[in-house]
């Protein structure tokens, strides 16, 4: 553990002194549900981070006295500029972005996003679009009734692990619940995951063929956005731990990554 310490410090000092957005740690990712089965047998699941992580990285890389941030509204429409001090240009360089709202507290959900947007074209947490489509199988006892009638989810996912290569790709990654059981595994990785009691009513029980496959690959290359991705998806549950099935995803989604 010491010495993963050390490596992770050293690949940090080093990124700081290079003027390098290093990659996201574990412990700055979150994870939120994308889309879940109108039955509640499983859910797709999303990474993002919060502002303040942001914030964080660039204190450390560029310095807290290097980088500012200001809002501007254009047509109705709340943008962000982030701007970092080129000390060898003698210069602020600024990237910009937009904002959208969320579901709490409008204007400061749309501020902050409009910020992780701006960060983003700076390179703050671009890799968590390289990653897999996390595709996560529930229990029923893991699933309520929400007010407006659709399930919703009790359980909490955070991130164990998640390792990278050298173009910042994600290779590893690891999902637990908060009872500490790993519900996601990808890349190289000894962990086991767990293997909910997925009902008889959940449970199709259906056989795929040859043909079923191709089938399902081709509605699945066919997609025109991220929401018919993830409709396809969670119409093959038989085909999540088939490696052709779970590639072609992979790759649809480089093409409609998830919108934070």
């Amino acid at each position: 553990m010491t010495a993963r310490k050390n490596t992770v410090s050293t690949v940090q000092n080093e990124e700081k002194k290079n003027n390098s957005i290093r990659p996201l740690l574990a412990s700055e990712i979150e994870c939120r549900v994308g889309t879940m089965k109108p039955d509640g047998s499983g859910c797709s699941l999303l990474l993002y981070k919060d502002a303040r992580v942001d914030m964080r990285i660039l204190d450390e890389v560029f310095g807290e006295m290097n980088w500012k941030r200001h809002h501007d509204v254009v047509n109705g429409n709340l943008f962000c500029t982030l701007s970092i001090w080129d000390n060898e240009k003698k210069e602020w360089v600024s990237k910009q972005d937009v904002g959208t709202e969320s579901s709490t507290e409008k204007e400061k959900g749309q501020a902050s996003d409009a910020f992780k947007r701006a960060g983003f074209n700076w390179g703050i947490g671009r890799e968590l679009y390289t990653g897999p489509f996390i595709w996560i199988p529930l229990e029923k006892n893991e699933i309520y009734q929400s007010k407006t009638g659709s399930p919703a989810l009790y359980t909490k996912f955070s991130v164990k692990e998640i390792g990278y290569n050298e173009q910042k790709e994600i290779i590893l990654l690891v999902i637990v619940d908060n009872k500490n059981r790993v519900r996601f595994a990808y890349g190289n990785t000894k962990e086991k995951v767990y293997a909910p009691n997925v009902s008889a009513s959940n449970a199709s029980g259906k056989v795929y063929t040859g043909v079923d496959l191709d089938r399902a690959i081709k509605q699945m290359t066919g997609v025109k956005s991220r929401e018919e991705l993830e409709r396809v998806w969670a119409e093959h549950p038989e085909l999540h731990n088939n490696k052709e099935f779970r590639n072609i995803t992979i790759d649809m989604q480089k093409t409609y990554p998830p919108r934070n």
